[in-house]
C-alpha cells in the first residue's frame, strides 16, 4: 500500500523521467535565464547558475565540484540540502506528544557530561541530509526526490514519507516539500539550508557578503535564544535601528559589526547572525504576490538580485559565521588569481521555516504546524526564489 502511495503521489508531483546524471553525478534543469544542478544526497542543489549584471554566469551557491565528495566532506555543513526531519534545534533532544516525551539522538554541543550533545541540530547525527533520497522524477525543468522515514529513526516516533520538487522557470527556482506522516503523530518541520554568495565569489574588492543588502519587511520580531541558540520562550522586538532590524529599511549585513550588540548575537562567543526572525504578515495575505516576498537580497557588485517568496511563518539568516577558510570554491567560481576558499563570513544561509523548536514551546500555537499524524493534512513547504538584476 505503501509502495503504491508513494508511486502515485510522485506521478503526481511532477512528469516522466528525463535523463541521466552528468559526469559529476549531478542532475541539471533548466529555465529561462538560469539553470542548476541537484544531487540525490540530501536532495541537495549543487550549482545554481545566472547572468550578473554584466551578463557574466555566476555560480551563486556553495557545492563541491564533483557529487561523490558530499558524502566524504567531514565539516558536513548541511549544504543546500533538506534537512529532516526537523529542521534547526530541539532543546535538550527531547519532546512531548500527547503525554508521552521522546529522546532523540543528541549530536550538537558537547559537554563532558554529555558527550553526543546537549541538543539536537537537523535531525541528529543520521538525519536526512546525511542520506541519498531516491530521484523520483527528472524532467529539462524540474526533479523531484523522496525519502522514507522509518518509525523510530532518529528516535522521532512513526514512519515519514517526503517528497522534494525543485523547478525552474522564468529566472525562478521554486521547490516544493511534502512529507506525510503515515503511522504515528510525529513532529515535521523542513527548509533548504543554501549557503549563498551573490557574487559568485568573484568580487575583486572584497570576499565577504558584508556588501550583500539584506531586508525581511515583516520581521519586526524574532524568537529570542540563549547561549547555544535554544529559543527560551521570549520573542523580542528588533527596534529599529538595531543589530537585527532589517525590516524598517533594507541594510547591508555587515552594517552593523561595528555595534557592540553584534558580539553576542549568534550565541556564546560568536560575532553575526544565526537568528530565527518571525514573518508576520497580514492574515488575509497572499504568499505568491508581487511584493509579498519575505526577504530580499542584493549585491551591487554583480547586480544580482534575489527575492524570496514563502508559505512559511519564520525566516533563518546565518552569517557564515564559523567557515574557517578551508571550503573549496567550485572551479566554475572565484577570480583569477584571487582565493580558492570560502573565508568566514564569505557566505549566507537563507532558510524559510517556521518557528524553531515550537514542539517545545505550545504556548505559541504552533503545534498544529509542526505535529503531523494519520490522517491529518501533510507537511507542506512552499518557496520561490525570484532573480533579477538591480537598476
Amino acid at each position: 500500500m505503501r509502495l503504491t502511495y508513494t508511486a502515485a503521489l510522485g506521478a503526481w508531483l511532477v512528469g516522466s523521467a528525463y535523463g541521466d546524471p552528468d559526469s559529476n553525478g549531478k542532475y541539471w534543469i533548466y529555465g529561462e535565464g538560469i539553470k542548476a544542478a541537484f544531487i540525490p544526497y540530501g536532495a541537495s542543489i549543487s550549482d545554481l547558475i545566472v547572468n550578473d549584471k554584466n551578463g557574466v554566469p555566476r555560480d551563486i551557491v556553495m557545492g563541491f565540484d564533483k557529487a561523490s565528495s558530499y558524502e566524504t566532506d567531514e565539516s558536513h555543513p548541511h549544504l543546500g540540502s533538506v534537512p529532516g526531519r526537523y529542521a534547526n534545534r530541539i532543546k535538550n533532544s527531547t519532546f512531548e506528544i500527547d503525554g508521552e516525551v521522546f529522546k532523540v539522538t543528541p549530536n550538537e554541543n558537547p559537554t563532558p557530561e554529555y558527550p553526543q550533545g546537549l541538543n539536537t541540530l537537523h535531525g541528529g547525527a543520521d538525519g536526512w541530509d546525511w542520506r541519498n533520497f531516491t530521484v523520483v522524477s527528472h524532467t529539462n525543468s524540474s526533479i523531484t526526490f523522496s525519502i522514507v522515514d522509518p518509525d523510530g529513526k532518529e528516535g522521532f516516533p512513526g514512519e515519514v514519507v517526503s517528497f522534494i520538487t525543485y523547478s525552474l522557470g522564468n529566472l525562478t527556482w521554486d521547490a516544493k516539500i511534502i512529507a506525510v506522516a503515515t503511522t504515528k503523530k510525529t513532529p515535521i518541520m523542513l527548509t533548504s539550508h543554501t549557503y549563498w554568495n551573490l557574487d559568485g565569489f568573484a568580487n575583486d574588492e572584497t570576499d565577504l557578503v558584508f556588501n550583500h543588502t539584506f531586508y525581511m519587511p515583516y520581521s519586526t520580531e524574532r524568537v529570542d535564544v540563549d547561549n547555544i541558540l535554544i529559543p527560551t520562550g521570549d520573542i523580542l522586538t528588533n527596534e529599529k535601528g538595531s543589530v537585527n532590524d532589517f525590516w524598517s529599511a533594507p541594510k547591508q549585513i555587515g552594517k552593523s559589526f561595528s555595534d557592540p550588540e553584534i558580539h553576542g548575537n549568534c550565541g556564546f562567543n560568536c560575532t553575526g547572525y544565526d537568528n530565527c526572525w518571525i514573518v508576520n504578515r497580514p492574515s488575509a495575505h497572499d504568499w505568491r504576490a508581487a511584493d509579498n516576498y519575505v526577504a530580499s537580497i542584493w549585491s551591487d557588485w554583480s547586480g544580482i538580485k534575489l527575492d524570496i517568496y514563502s508559505d512559511q511563518d519564520a525566516f533563518q539568516m546565518y552569517s557564515c559565521n564559523f567557515q574557517d577558510g578551508t571550503f573549496p570554491l567550485k572551479s566554475a567560481q572565484g577570480r583569477p588569481g584571487g582565493p580558492r576558499t570560502v573565508p568566514k563570513y564569505g557566505c549566507v544561509v537563507l532558510e524559510v521555516q517556521d518557528w524553531i523548536d515550537g514542539i517545545n514551546h505550545p504556548e505559541w500555537g504552533r503545534l498544529d504546524k509542526q505535529v503531523f499524524g494519520p490522517g491529518s493534512d501533510p507537511y507542506v513547504l512552499q518557496v520561490s526564489h525570484k532573480f533579477s538584476l538591480v537598476e
